[in-house]
């Protein structure tokens, strides 16, 4: 049993891996002996990681900064990918733009009325359009292998409810893509879950709730009420469901959409 959660040099490909959900991506894939390849627009970002991931884990980490929203970009790094590693094994889709709008003191302008196009352009290329890019490049590579792989969609709670406004400041809505793409990510999840499955791609989403991160005590107190656990998760507490997924103990788990929310969708 131990073995089956064991990613014995499979090579994972994270997009948005710079973030704080993608840090903690990077760290489950190495402590089970998975070989994650780091891709994110910020390179600095990508540098410190890469630098602090070495230093933690004894290895060298391959780092791509990468616009996911450009077809020819993302082509061409599949292509590096490939030819350093001879193959992909498994993609985690978790790129997306999320604003901090659970902090007053940030200044947005996201209700519906006034919410700009540029912005829903920009965060609809970037969550959905670069999943869907990711996924047919570095997906159709993964389709080659003879056992397949294991591709993770990151969709949110979100994804499944709509956002409850009043947790948030009177003027800091949190904006109609950030569910219209996590959403979508759930539409993408269930289409490739059926397209590659002859060839053992397997397709899953899961739906994570908030994480706490230095937010107001003010609203970790409202957000609480509305979990069934009363808290948000803690940074590592998803590190369990990524390795699973893309681990062989899932190995008949393909399509599906999984709550990891503390309970706030139970509701």
């Amino acid at each position: 049993m131990r073995d089956q959660f064991n990613l014995n040099n499979k090579v994972i490909v994270i997009t948005g891996a710079a973030g704080l959900l993608g840090n903690e991506h990077c760290e489950a894939i190495l402590t089970h002996n998975g070989v994650p390849v780091l891709l994110d627009i910020n390179l600095n970002r990508l540098q410190k990681l890469k630098t602090r991931l070495d230093k933690k884990f004894s290895t060298n980490i391959q780092i791509y900064p990468l616009d996911i929203t450009s077809e020819t970009e993302v082509r061409r790094c599949s292509e590096s990918i490939k030819k350093k590693f001879k193959t992909i094994d498994g993609l985690i889709n978790n790129a997306a733009n999320n604003p901090k709008v659970e902090n007053p003191k940030e200044n947005f302008s996201n209700e519906l009325p006034n919410f700009s196009y540029k912005t829903w352009d920009k965060d609809i290329a970037v969550g959905l359009s670069g999943a869907f890019l990711c996924t047919k490049y570095f997906g159709n590579i993964i389709s080659q292998n003879k056992k397949g792989g294991s591709i993770i969609n990151i969709s949110s709670d979100l994804g499944l409810i709509g956002p409850k406004q009043s947790l948030y400041s009177k003027k800091n809505f949190k904006p109609v893509s950030y569910s219209v793409v996590k959403s979508g990510i759930i539409g993408l999840t269930k289409y490739t879950a059926t397209y590659w499955a002859e060839k053992n791609v397997r397709c899953n989403a899961i739906c994570p709730g908030g994480i706490e991160n230095k937010q107001p005590k003010s609203f970790l107190k409202r957000i609480s009420r509305e979990i069934p656990l009363a808290r948000l998760a803690k940074k590592d507490e998803y590190h369990g469901a990524i390795v699973w997924i893309l681990s062989d103990a899932s190995s008949y788990l393909n399509g599906a959409v999984i709550p990891i929310d503390g309970g706030r969708t139970a509701w």
